[in-house]
């Protein structure tokens, strides 16, 4: 049996690892480089059940409907299109996150921002205020709020099927009563007395010529505007702290995942805006520059 498209009907009864064996193949042969994960992942959503049900149940028979629900899902990754789309979520931070099209996917190198925050805000006693600048799924701040029990947050994205998507997330881990979710383009959402604790952003920072390098799940399925900085790759961050300077608080927290290729340029921008205040770069999992941490540790 091929999972391809041109699979004939069925007519030996194959076992969940049969299937998953051949959809690692298939999905291997069609440019996925997690082909493996990939074919457990759809083959539990196909069939209903957790991934770590699969290696409970690889001897476990399947019929006709069986294959063919896990091979519909196995086309549409093999034809580019990303797995958290498929299924409809993705796991951050130990936490399940709804996503759409509409918004990013969340990423684990994401993750690093969180515990940047998380390290500066221990060291805090009063209750928090954050404002994240396209929230998108919401994340980070969804997560924040998670972990920090008294905290408010005020999460903005140019999108109202990305609010919805946040909106959704935020009634699912249980803190939809501590965020307010604003509509609009970088400082639209905010009233000029807004003053936060904690300001962060995953920005757009791809140039509009690297799109095209960009792998093709990411490129053709993503939203743009999330993804491409529409000047030099720095315009998004000059907003953002342009914004964090009008609205943060006294010995307030700002932090800003990066490209890695320009943190070092981030941190000037940072530098310049905030000349007494420490500013920082934050590795991720791999060693590379990813989040620039701006205030006192």
């Amino acid at each position: 049996m091929s999972i391809g498209p041109e699979s004939s009907e069925v007519t030996v009864r194959r076992t969940l690892l049969d299937v998953v064996r051949l959809s690692t193949t298939y999905l291997g042969s069609h440019g996925s480089v997690t082909p493996r994960l990939d074919a457990e992942l759809l083959a539990a959503q196909a069939l209903g059940m957790r991934r770590l049900d699969i290696y409970l149940q690889f001897d476990r028979p399947l019929d006709a409907a069986d294959t063919s629900a896990i091979r519909s899902l196995v086309l549409r990754r093999g034809r580019g299109e990303p797995v958290a789309y498929i299924i409809g979520r993705r796991e951050f931070y130990g936490r399940p996150f709804a996503v759409t099209p509409a918004v990013l996917i969340p990423r684990p190198d994401t993750e690093t921002l969180i515990e940047a925050v998380l390290n500066w805000a221990r060291h805090r006693d009063a209750a928090l205020r954050i404002l994240d600048i396209g929230t998108g799924s919401g994340c980070i701040a969804l997560t924040l709020l998670a972990e920090i029990p008294d905290a408010v947050a005020v999460a903005t994205d140019i999108s109202e099927a990305a609010l919805q998507v946040a909106r959704d997330n935020a009634g699912a881990l249980g803190v939809l009563a501590r965020v307010e979710l604003r509509l609009g383009s970088w400082a639209e959402p905010l009233a000029d007395s807004d003053e936060f604790d904690i300001v962060v952003s995953n920005p757009p920072y791809v140039l509009a010529g690297e799109v095209e390098t960009l792998m093709p799940d990411v490129r053709d399925h993503e939203p743009r505007h999330s993804l491409v900085d529409t000047g030099d790759g720095l315009q998004s961050y000059r907003e953002v702290i342009r914004i964090a300077a009008s609205h943060l608080g006294a010995r307030g927290m700002v932090a800003l995942e990066v490209d890695p290729r320009r943190a070092a340029q981030v941190v000037e921008l940072a530098a310049t805006t905030w000349p007494d205040t420490s500013v920082r770069l934050c590795q991720d999992l791999s060693g590379q520059d990813r989040v620039v941490a701006i205030g006192e540790k």
